[in-house]
């Protein structure tokens, strides 16, 4: 069904920036939901944000409203995290996910996500 590949986490200070970015190998991302999870240690996953890829709704958990921005292009099948303003507390490994949109708009993050990338991970540091 084409790979996931992300790219773009580092290290970073609190207050700054990062992008990430996410590719669909071989496969578009047409007619489906595009998510962002992400999982700090001792934590169990969460959806970050996710995006309708054909209508163009969007969902962010409470924690990144407004610092954070999730888009997408068809066209190139590849979906980005913008991330601004980072916090420690945003320190995680971030994982893309693409799946069948099965619900549209912002209820797009309740799909079953069959596509995964590999992880790319974020520190913020004080």
């Amino acid at each position: 069904q084409g790979q996931l590949v992300e790219s773009g986490g580092g290290s970073v200070q609190a207050g700054g920036s990062l992008r990430l970015a996410c590719s669909s190998l071989g496969y578009g991302l047409f007619d489906q939901c595009l998510a962002w999870f992400r999982q700090a240690p001792g934590q169990e996953r969460e959806v970050v944000a996710s995006i309708d890829s054909v209508q163009g709704g969007t969902y962010y958990t409470d924690s990144v409203k407004g610092r954070f921005t999730i888009s997408r292009d068809n066209a190139k099948s590849v979906f980005d995290l913008q991330m601004n303003d980072l916090k420690l507390e945003d320190t995680a490994m971030y994982y893309c996910a693409a799946g069948p949109r099965q619900y549209v708009g912002p209820a797009c993050r309740f799909v079953d996500f069959s596509r995964w990338g590999q992880g790319t991970r974020v520190t913020v540091s004080s």
